[in-house]
């Protein structure tokens, strides 16, 4: 069973958000007394954040699917659900976070250093937050937002001042233990360490951190042993330090043999340099580093490092003798490891101090895009921006009224004179959203002039539209009319009837 893990794949999704609530109040004698519906509760958030108690992604492998809570939803009374709350999850110190396709996206060093990894959906409005003098008893509320999904890789690279290289059977693991009070797995056979190994030194008045990786060999930039996926973990080391077994036993290996081969293979390996927030863009090959000659506690290597010394200085690196076994020499090293790590620390470029950096939206920038595509030789026009992608979401196409305000809020932020520009005419398909999750329709602008105008704006409600009754002002005008017009209609009779246009017979008889 696995106990370090230093590389997964995390599948986090954000809360949804709550509906909205169409809701109309009722008092006695006033049944229709205004829209009540209260909002929806946002989503909660997926977040990674630096704890320094955790050292291995061990977690996200057994449980890679996180999801935050949702959002309730709204109720009448202007009542608004809750807000799901943030999944916190803690990750260690030095962690990547990179997409699937291996961009690095945020490097989190430092406790307390936070990324969102999925955010949240919005809460629904509900009617009552859509009342205007326009629409002023809305019977429709919007829906709650789905949360954000996000596939991501977590990559540990660990925080350490001096790493630890060589072949392995070296002694790597020995030496840690001997200078630090890490107590790794050490045994008499290759490849006996297969994590990383951390260790803090105490040499006079500093105090630095040792990693040990598993060992290299020829070939391990082609995948032999265990390649350089454990390299990732010296990438962020100031000094290196090669160990070089000096009482090996293997035909055709020698010092200086085993350091060309070691220096070859970091120099095949091609970390994310460009992106270390450290400052540390050096090469591994060019960054500082020592010579170590282990295991002179026996005398064959003791002889054998004395007769490579000199070769080995010649290169301009500084070479130690020492004995993980008997600890010979072990001081003076730590000694000269501390001025390393002092000498590296006071040339490291200073974190500057965090700023707040706006950049406004130009003035003529709608916030979204339009564009001509086709599939299958049918042309089509695609709309993407984060607006109106959202109220895409938000509404509730099974609702006439919701489908107009959608409309209404697409012609206000320009969408349509967008499309006019693009060319789109009259029964043109335009989807709103990515290719794979679209809403798709039949475009048909909107008439400024018409006889539509002759009906109430969109979004209005005939059932519970406010009946204006006349005036007494507008009774008198009525009736004074209809009286005027009967006496205009009796006079009019009267004419004809002397006229001899018609008779009465009874008035005639008489």
């Amino acid at each position: 069973m696995a106990s370090f893990v230093d590389r997964v794949v995390l599948h986090a999704s954000g809360g949804n958000g709550g509906n909205g609530c169409a809701s109309i109040r009722r008092e006695k004698f006033k049944p229709l007394a205004g829209p009540d519906g209260g909002n929806g509760g946002s989503g909660g958030s997926v977040i990674l954040r630096v704890d320094g108690q955790v050292t291995t992604l061990l977690d996200f492998h057994h449980l890679p699917h996180r999801h935050a809570s949702s959002g309730t939803q709204g109720a009448g009374d202007h009542r608004e659900g809750h807000n799901g709350e943030d999944l916190v999850l803690a990750v260690p110190d030095g962690t990547v976070v990179k997409d699937p396709e291996g961009n690095i996206i945020a490097d989190l060093v430092g406790l307390g250093a936070e990324y969102v990894v999925a955010e949240g959906g919005h809460g629904g409005l509900g009617n009552a937050a859509l009342a205007s003098k326009r629409r002023k008893a809305p019977g429709f509320a919007l829906l709650g937002e789905p949360g954000f999904e996000a596939d991501i890789v977590l990559e540990l690279k660990t925080i350490a001042d001096v790493a630890l290289v060589g072949y392995p059977s070296a002694g790597k693991s020995s030496l840690i233990a001997a200078i630090s009070a890490a107590r790794p797995k050490i045994a008499d056979y290759p490849f006996t360490t297969l994590v990383p190994n951390l260790g803090v030194v105490q040499a006079g008045g500093s105090r630095y951190t040792v990693a040990d990786v598993p060992g290299l060999i020829a070939g391990a930039s082609e995948g032999k042993g265990l390649g350089l996926e454990f390299l990732r973990h010296i990438e962020r080391c100031a000094v290196l330090v090669h160990v070089i077994d000096c009482a090996t036993l293997e035909p055709g290996r020698d010092p200086l043999s085993d350091l060309e081969i070691i220096e070859a293979e970091l120099a095949a390996y091609a970390p994310d340099l460009n992106f270390n927030s450290d400052g540390l863009r050096i090469p591994l090959t060019e960054r500082p580093r020592l010579i170590v000659l282990n295991k002179i506690d026996v005398p064959e290597a003791r002889e054998l490092a004395e007769l490579v010394r000199p070769d080995l200085e010649a290169r301009g690196v500084k070479v130690f003798e020492v004995s993980a076994a008997s600890h010979e020499g072990l001081k003076k090293l730590t000694y000269e490891l501390a001025e390393y790590v002092e000498r590296a620390r006071k040339f490291a470029p200073k974190p500057g101090a965090a700023r707040t950096i706006i950049r406004p939206k130009a003035v003529d920038d709608a916030g979204f895009t339009v564009q001509r595509k086709e599939s299958g030789g049918v042309p089509f026009y695609e709309i993407r921006g984060t607006k109106p992608e959202r109220w895409v979401r938000q509404t509730d196409f099974s609702i006439d009224e919701a489908v107009g305000y959608l409309a209404d809020r697409l012609g206000t932020l320009g969408v349509e004179r967008e499309l006019f520009k693009a060319g789109a005419v009259a029964g043109d398909e335009v989807r709103i959203g990515p290719e794979h999750n679209s809403v798709i329709f039949d475009w048909e602008p909107t008439l400024i002039t018409g006889a539509e105008l002759l009906g109430g704006p969109r979004g209005t409600d005939a059932r519970i539209s406010e009946s204006l009754r006349p005036t007494r002002e507008e009774k008198r005008r009525d009736y004074t009319v209809r009286m005027d017009a009967k006496a205009e209609a009796r006079a009019e009779l009267w004419t004809e009837r002397e006229a001899g246009v018609w008779i009465d017979p009874e008035v005639d008889s008489k």
